[in-house]
């Protein structure tokens, strides 16, 4: 008996394959998120292998692919300057405890209950941010730093760079390697197997040689250099409310990213589905090695892993593999690094960026779901003018309130033949959010006798229930004259119906009625509360 079956040789292939092609498109993001946030290009690739090695290997998601993603790259750009690069390791390693402690709580499932619109207006503002710092960085330039420092400050970047030739000549280098991502898709034949970002950058790289451009490259300072774990005294930063803060955002934005990510995964092929529990502790396993590197955070990768399902990975073996291949690259090439030119790096980004961004969904979204596009725009522009945890919680407090509105409706019908009581019916959800328009709608009622009708009421809560009874008692000491007409409310403990009000005192509370008018005293009224 072979030790190997056919079928085992050809996963075997398949995989082997599948890892060469994610490895390639794997290094140029590494290196590009890595100098996108302000680290040594060496710490991306850190992350990309412990990704693969770390996290490959664990259970969760089969096909999915891990390592730095771009959608980090503005929160790690912010931290790193205004904590220092020293605490970053902290940081990821806090964030891959909570991650930890979220999965053994078996808390990965409630990710998706995390509005849609808010996620999208996240990966919007995400990639608006990354799109403006990456405009300098095609210049050669550097960024001020925040989304609208970086938007504020374009009109003086484009007056330097049509002013300098190097400029000029770094932006041609960025420009055209976005356009050769973008345009890569459309060439036929084997070609196409190669990743688009791989050539452009590696076309970018070889001209860049070839004419001796005087633009900028990447700095390379060796893996070991790079490496720098957090020592005690960064470990007792976190009392610091901010730096915590950061932590938890981490946590959170990555956790999110990675179990939407494995949704979508999921159905780009149809093998064993993901345990979003088992992967949010893959993540946090493999963030917290990451910070003890003292590198950049990681999430799941939707590109990465689009890419290992269609060049037809089998097992987890492809994304372990592809972190052996960066393991290798990093050890033994890392001095290739240094001709790559930054202005390459940021075209990769910038495309990354724009995809970010759901262009072609918002038009069909606004005309479909209206409130859902309000949500989708105010998250990425809080992102863009504030940062990215207070974006998202302006993000997830719209949502939670544009619910909230949404659910809390209800129907107000009004029935008056000009003789005899006025019939009020009330249905859906009666709540504070809509107490005005019922208030409204009662005090408007003609001074005659009433029968408020609730049995449609599915949720009454305090405040409405509160507000009708203080309006009953106001309507009845109103109408409790002699010469007056008085009031009904309808039943006050089982359904509140119209009928039950037409059955006498007892049963419907009401002031005035065939005993004469001395039964439209509020003391006749039932005193209990409202259904």
């Amino acid at each position: 008996m072979p030790l190997i079956t056919a079928e085992q040789r050809r996963t075997l292939r398949a995989d082997v394959t599948a890892s060469l092609v994610v490895f390639l498109v794997a290094l140029p993001l590494c290196v590009g998120v890595a100098v996108a946030s302000g680290v040594p290009a060496e710490l991306g690739l850190i992350t990309g292998i412990v990704g693969g090695l770390v996290t490959g290997l664990l259970p969760g998601s089969s096909l999915q692919v891990s390592g730095p993603a771009a959608g980090l790259t503005v929160l790690v750009f912010t931290a790193v300057s205004d904590y220092g690069l020293p605490a970053l390791g902290v940081i990821v390693l806090g964030a891959g405890l909570i991650q930890l402690v979220l999965g053994a709580l078996r808390l990965g499932r409630w990710f998706r209950a995390i509005s849609l619109a808010v996620v999208q207006g996240m990966l919007a503002g995400i990639g608006l941010v990354l799109i403006a710092g990456q405009l300098y960085a095609l210049a050669d330039a550097k960024a001020p730093g925040g989304g609208l420092a970086d938007l504020a400050g374009l009109p003086r970047l484009v007056l330097a760079t049509v002013t300098s030739q190097n400029a000029l000549l770094a932006l041609a280098v960025g420009v055209g390697t976005a356009r050769l991502i973008a345009v890569w898709p459309r060439v036929s034949g084997r070609a196409r197997v190669v990743p688009g970002a791989l050539v452009a950058v590696g076309v970018a790289t070889a001209l860049t040689a070839l004419f001796d451009l005087p633009i900028a490259r990447v700095e390379v300072t060796g893996l070991l250099h790079a490496i720098q774990p957090p020592g005690l005294s960064d470990a007792t930063r976190l009392a610091d409310v901010g730096l915590a803060a950061t932590v938890v955002a981490f946590a959170l934005i990555a956790s999110a990213e990675s179990l939407f990510s494995a949704s979508a995964v999921d159905r780009l092929h149809s093998g064993r589905r993901t345990d979003y529990d088992k992967e949010l502790m893959a993540q946090g396993a493999g963030n917290s090695v990451c910070g003890l590197l003292g590198s950049l955070p990681m999430t799941a990768v939707i590109v990465r892993s689009s890419a290992n399902v269609q060049a037809g990975a089998r097992t987890k073996l492809s994304r372990v593999l592809h972190g052996v291949w960066l393991l290798l690259f990093a050890a033994f090439l890392p001095q290739a690094l240094s001709y790559v030119p930054t202005a390459a790096l940021a075209g990769v980004l910038i495309h990354a960026g724009w995809k970010l961004i759901p262009v072609k969904e918002i038009g069909p979204l606004w005309r479909d779901h209206r409130g859902e596009a309000v949500i989708l725009v105010v998250t990425a522009a809080a992102i863009v003018t504030t940062n990215m945890f207070e974006g998202v919680l302006i993000g997830l407090l719209l949502a939670v309130v544009k619910t909230a509105w949404a659910m809390s409706h209800v129907h107000i019908s009004v029935s008056d033949s000009g003789i005899g009581p006025v019939r009020v019916r009330l249905s859906g959800n009666a709540t504070f959010l809509r107490l005005p328009r019922i208030l409204d709608t009662l005090d408007a009622l003609p001074q005659r006798h009433v029968e408020l009708d609730l049995s449609g009421v599915r949720h009454l809560d305090h405040a409405c229930m509160t507000a009708l009874q203080s309006w009953a008692d106001e309507r009845n000491a109103h109408i409790s004259r002699p010469d007056a007409e008085a009031g009904v409310l309808g039943g006050p403990d089982r359904a509140g119906t119209a009928a039950e009000a037409s059955a006498g005192p007892d049963t419907a509370g009401t002031a005035g009625g065939a005993g004469g008018p001395g039964r439209g005293s509020a003391g006749h009224r039932p005193k209990g509360p409202l259904p």
